[in-house]
């Protein structure tokens, strides 16, 4: 996948990783997106690695509770582009069952607030059907600054 009007990434420019669709493959989804984040130059602890961090666990978090298919892995791809943007991409194989627009949930729920994080932190997301298979993926684009 490609930011709207470029060509496809260098492969330096872009991080892929699949992980168990599990809560121990979505934590090891965000510590090793914020390690390339660091790599990037976009230190641990910074503005932008914090915001990283957040929105790949938000997203891994849904696509192992809500795209769940036993023995089926998730894709996380990072991209860099030019000009400090940052695609965060999470595809699981649940194609049928696409995110809702974040609404408000009950002030006492205790799930429900994953997307509007996601949508507060990106410059904008959205949902795609899979690239060469079945499923979905979920992806925000962020503004990084240049380290």
């Amino acid at each position: 996948m490609t930011f709207p009007g470029r060509t496809a990434p260098h492969p330096a420019d872009t991080f892929e990783l699949r992980f168990s669709s599990t809560p121990r493959g979505a934590r090891l989804a965000r510590r090793l997106a914020s390690h390339r984040v660091h790599e990037w130059g976009h230190r641990y602890g910074s503005e932008v690695n914090d915001t990283v961090s957040l929105v790949v666990g938000e997203l891994a978090a849904n696509a192992v509770t809500h795209g769940l298919v036993p023995g089926r892995d998730v894709l996380l791809r990072l991209s860099r582009a030019a000009g400090g943007r940052l695609r965060v991409e999470v595809g699981d194989t649940r194609g049928e069952r696409l995110p809702a627009p974040p609404a408000d949930p009950p002030g006492d729920a205790e799930t429900g607030r994953g997307l509007l994080l996601v949508a507060a932190l990106a410059e904008e997301w959205g949902v795609v059907p899979r690239e060469g298979a079945p499923g979905k993926t979920v992806w925000a684009s962020l503004r990084a600054a240049s380290p």
